[in-house]
């Protein structure tokens, strides 16, 4: 029997620990984290456990993540490291002309997806690094679809304020608004749509999604709803093996994917944090968290007008991550005001998200996303894809580095993060979902665990604020508010930001490596579970 008449609200404080093994898996949702685990008690590794929770993902937590999300993934293989893009680019139709007509680029609809590729992250990551079959990893989420789940609170929030905003986009309705309203928290939410075309996936290994029958339904909903994706714009789709950016943080060296992916972001704030001496006065004294803010305002300011394609980028990240440039930029912060910078000029010379890491030493960072909650809205009829909205991402300003153009990827906002030991061995996995809290969440989770020691799950649980533009600061209502006075006091204009921590403060796992075992933290503001054996 349902029990959707229940309170779902969580009116007391608790404190959850960490959760440690040899074999772990963290995700947003406790199901996928589930699916993950079944794939290494099947003898997988933690890249299996990975796609398999990815998979589930895509079922459990539609609010976030689908079958035509973008994906990113950081791996530590035992040996090196590898960096994988997975993210889309637009169609070969798209041109500055082409949304001048239309008025701009539209944050919902067709015309705001590109090419999906989190389906060729599984695939990549399979090939290369998995050890069970790819269609055994797709058996849970199969299963979570066919025959059902019940839906979360957090998600049944979450699908309620997805379906009040893209109800009318095509297809949306049908699949995610059955009978007529959204699924209630606690009731048993079926798609056998979803696990028709995962089976298609799974047999196919991503074949005809990009360029079999799954890829004709996508094109033949582009052309029926004014869309410009095309069979071709899909098949030419790949994911790239691309490595890291990186850059030193005291004893830690911290990796990300390079650009389009915002996590230059947060390596040109560690860099200039390390520059500014970060790490005199305590993890949450106004001392720290200024200055975090201001190293944090100071790599917006210059990925907001440098970071794009790799390829257009006129300022290469080696320039941004310069020491010397990081050191100039450090320079400015004022440790007494609050400021509002423009972007360098650098010399030349710089969602879902889950991780995994099993017993051999293989550790996964991995992420996954629609971008704004379900995305587009738009779901191609009778296969339960839901695709995002990342062409919204791109820009129409002439000579921008991010200026729409075909076939070309947007800057984008998810990323995964990766620390290792000086001395090159693994540290941790990590990531902060939630559009652009992600690099700052990166930022904020390596200070509190890299710098000050924390565990992982004091890390993602400690209340954390959102720089939004200006002078402006956005905090948690768990905020010290002595320092978010004292924030004020020195010019930030704080507001304190109730009931939209998913949305606004995102959702962070963490798997740290302690010798032969691991300590993994995931965050209660989503659905966040660890497990382990």
């Amino acid at each position: 029997m349902n029990t959707p008449s229940l309170d779902w609200s969580l009116p007391y404080a608790s404190h959850r620990s960490a959760v440690m093994g040899r074999n772990v898996v963290s995700t947003s949702q406790p199901l996928a984290a589930q699916a993950g685990l079944r794939m290494l008690l099947a003898g997988g590794n933690a890249v299996d456990a990975a796609i398999a929770a990815a998979m589930a993902l895509t079922v459990v937590e539609p609010t976030g993540c689908g079958l035509g999300s973008d994906g990113f993934a950081i791996v530590w293989d035992g040996k090196e490291l590898h960096g994988l893009n997975a993210s889309g680019r637009s169609p070969a139709a798209w041109t500055p002309e082409y949304f001048e007509k239309l008025g701009g680029i539209p944050e919902t609809g067709w015309n705001a997806v590109t090419v999906p590729g989190a389906v060729s992250a599984w695939v990549a990551l399979s090939k290369r690094l998995g050890k069970l079959p790819f269609a055994q990893l797709a058996q849970p989420a199969i299963d979570y679809a066919r025959n059902g789940f019940p839906v979360s609170p957090t998600i049944a929030r979450l699908w309620a304020l997805g379906a009040a905003k893209l109800g009318a986009q095509p297809g949306f309705a049908e699949c995610f608004i059955p009978n007529g309203r959204v699924p209630q928290a606690g009731e048993i939410f079926r798609s056998e749509a979803h696990a028709r075309t995962l089976e298609l996936i799974a047999e196919t290994e991503g074949e005809a999604f990009y360029r079999g029958v799954i890829a004709e339904r996508i094109a033949a909903h582009a052309q029926v709803h004014g869309g410009a994706m095309t069979m071709a714009d899909l098949a030419a789709h790949q994911a790239d093996w691309v490595g890291t950016i990186h850059q030193r943080f005291g004893d830690s060296v911290i990796h990300e994917i390079p650009p389009n992916g915002q996590g230059i972001a947060a390596l040109m704030a560690l860099g200039m944090l390390d520059a500014h001496g970060i790490g005199a006065h305590p993890v949450d004294d106004v001392e720290t968290v200024h200055a975090s803010i201001e190293a944090m305002k100071l790599a917006f300011a210059d990925l907001h007008q440098y970071n794009a394609d790799i390829d257009a980028m006129p300022v290469k990240p080696e320039a941004l991550l310069n020491p010397d440039y990081l050191r100039r930029r450090a320079a400015l912060i004022d440790t007494t005001r609050a400021g509002d910078p423009g972007y360098g000029a650098p010399r030349p010379g710089g969602t879902v998200y889950l991780a995994a890491a099993d017993a051999s030493g293989m550790m996964v960072s991995f992420i996954q996303s629609n971008y704004m909650g379900f995305g587009s809205g738009v779901v191609v009829p009778g296969t339960g894809i839901s695709l995002q909205n990342r062409g919204h991402g791109f820009n129409l300003t002439p000579g921008h580095a991010n200026q729409v153009a075909p076939r070309k990827r947007p800057s984008h906002t998810i990323i995964p993060a990766f620390a290792m030991h000086a001395d090159g061995t693994p540290q941790m996995a990590f990531g902060v979902m939630g559009g652009p809290m992600q690099s700052q969440g990166h930022t904020q989770m390596a200070l509190r665990v890299l710098r000050y020691g924390q565990n992982p799950q004091a890390a993602a649980d400690a209340p954390r604020w959102r720089i939004t533009g200006g002078k402006g600061v956005a905090v948690e209502p768990g905020f010290d508010p002595v320092v978010a006075a004292a924030l004020r006091a020195r010019g930030h204009e704080v507001t304190v930001e109730e009931g939209n921590g998913v949305f606004a403060f995102g959702g962070a796992q963490l798997v740290l490596r302690n010798g032969s075992t691991y300590i993994a933290g995931s965050d209660p503001r989503k659905d966040g579970h660890a497990v382990a054996f």
